[in-house]
């Protein structure tokens, strides 16, 4: 299951969706707004996205670290202002063992931050934005 959500995330629901009984590993990874970045306060952070786009590339993730890791996965991703301290992704996955379980989770999460096209728009204490840069969608060649 992957999802883009402007709704806050359901960790327990999540993980229920990785639930097996033949699985003795489960692992979860919540990445969460910062408050700082580069010397600045962050109050909040805008995620944006072409969603059909953006969905088609978090589904592929998925499908292939559940694929390299014989593991369960679940993935869910922000859209939104999200204010410092709220979870902008989760990651759950369950496997036989721990070690699939923990490297299906890594896995995804730096595919997400090299893929994914969701771009990050950073309001600052003082009143300010930036966006950040992103991952780039088309591979240079």
């Amino acid at each position: 299951m992957t999802k883009l959500t402007t709704e806050p995330i359901d960790v327990s629901g999540l993980m229920a969706e990785v639930s097996d009984m033949g699985h003795g590993g489960q692992a979860l990874f919540v990445g969460t707004v910062r408050d700082e970045h580069e010397g600045r306060r962050v109050t909040a952070v805008t995620y944006e996205a072409f969603e059909p786009l953006a969905a088609a590339v978090l589904s592929q993730i998925a499908r292939d670290a559940s694929r390299a890791h014989g593991a369960k996965v679940a993935v869910v991703h922000r859209l939104g202002k999200l204010p410092a301290g709220q979870a902008s992704v989760a990651i759950a996955a369950s496997s036989a063992h721990r070690a699939q379980a923990f490297s299906a989770c890594r896995d995804i999460i730096e595919e997400i931050k090299k893929q994914l096209p969701v771009w990050k728009k950073e309001h600052y204490e003082d009143g300010e934005s930036a966006w950040l840069a992103g991952c780039e969608l088309a591979a240079e060649r």
